[in-house]
């Protein structure tokens, strides 16, 4: 095991090696327009944006309060969780990552890296069918604790898929329905696109799982997807891999959160690389937040031991943040305590 985040990102760098630099800051200027790959899409201005944006968000500092020993434990869907962050659904070790480590192998370090944490990693889907089996897998092995996303694939087969999900006892299933123009499905010849709002529909009812909507960018979308059935949406661009020229998900995020704050779970993730990260998306209106690339890093180059501390550093840095803004829990997060 590597005993910190200085050996786990070097050896994730020479892991990595010509497809993620692990630079000191994580900000897409240097991977522009590597997709495949680890970058943002055409000029990569979509993932510097979700940096951007939270860069952008300031937060008041305050000490005068009881605020001494924050709670970060929460629950999402139903799932308790000792933190409000979740591992994203990231696949295509081979041509995204380099291949260093095997699919199977990779998507077991991140689910149970992440339920060692105490909290919850999602598998995802692609074009080679071993992405999707692998994290049902890993799932299984983890007794039902991870949530797989599923590609906008042809009705019938999402549902499919969902139904192994089903199977299992995952506590949730969900479908990236951003992914309806990924470069990398499209390669390898898998039919994707987006849905109706019936297509929706007739897909979150025939699941007994609660259903995840990623991929929301807007406030009628949003709606939408609330519309139609699901328990629960992310405020994502793709960390910036699918479009070029969106806004950040901080920036979209608040207006979202004023229309369907406690009508529906809010998720969000794009540029999380720190805690403080984090308490600015939980201020801005999310439940909860995915972290993509940082968990790749920490499994990379430190397997499921560094998975576990990519998000329990993650979770330490939430909470001397949260006593350093005055948020004794969760639930006492709101925008008071942003500048």
């Amino acid at each position: 095991m590597k005993v910190n985040l200085k050996e786990i990102r070097q050896a994730a760098r020479e892991k990595m090696k010509g497809y993620c630099r692990v630079c000191k800051t994580c900000d897409g200027i240097a991977c522009a327009g590597e997709v495949p790959g680890m970058g943002g899409i055409g000029t990569g201005s979509a993932f510097t944006a979700n940096v951007k944006a939270l860069a952008d968000v300031k937060l008041n500092l305050r000490t005068i309060h009881d605020a001494k020993d924050p709670d970060i434990s929460t629950s999402i869907l139903g799932i308790d969780l000792s933190m409000p962050i979740l591992s994203a659904p990231i696949t295509g070790s081979e041509y995204n990552m380099g291949g260093a480590i095997p699919e199977a192998e990779y998507i077991r370090m991140v689910i149970s890296g992440s339920k060692n944490a105490g909290t919850v990693g999602m598998c995802g889907d692609g074009g080679n069918p071993v992405f999707y089996t692998s994290g049902i897998e890993a799932i299984q092995e983890a007794e039902g604790h991870g949530i797989p996303i599923i590609k906008p694939r042809e009705n019938p087969k999402i549902i499919e898929m969902a139904k192994q999900a089903e199977k299992i006892k995952a506590p949730a299933v969900g479908m990236d329905i951003d992914g309806a123009g990924l470069v990398t499905m499209a390669l390898m010849g898998q039919p994707v696109s987006p849905k109706s709002l019936d297509e929706l529909k007739e897909i979150i009812s025939s699941v007994s799982l609660p259903f995840i909507v990623k991929g929301i960018m807007t406030t009628d979308e949003a709606e939408l997807a609330k519309e139609a059935g699901a328990a629960a949406i992310v405020v994502s661009n793709h960390g910036g891999r699918i479009l070029d020229s969106t806004p950040g998900a901080a920036q979209v995020l608040p207006d979202i959160a004023r229309k369907l704050k406690g009508k529906i779970t809010i998720l969000a993730d794009g540029g999380v690389r720190s805690g403080t990260d984090v308490l600015k998306y939980l201020a801005l209106g999310a439940d909860a937040v995915l972290v993509g690339r940082p968990v790749i890093i920490g499994a990379f180059g430190g397997g499921a031991e560094g998975v576990q501390l990519v998000l329990e550093t993650m979770a330490n840095e939430l909470k001397q943040a949260m006593i350093l803004t005055g948020c004794k829990d969760i639930k006492s997060i709101n925008s008071s305590i942003l500048f």
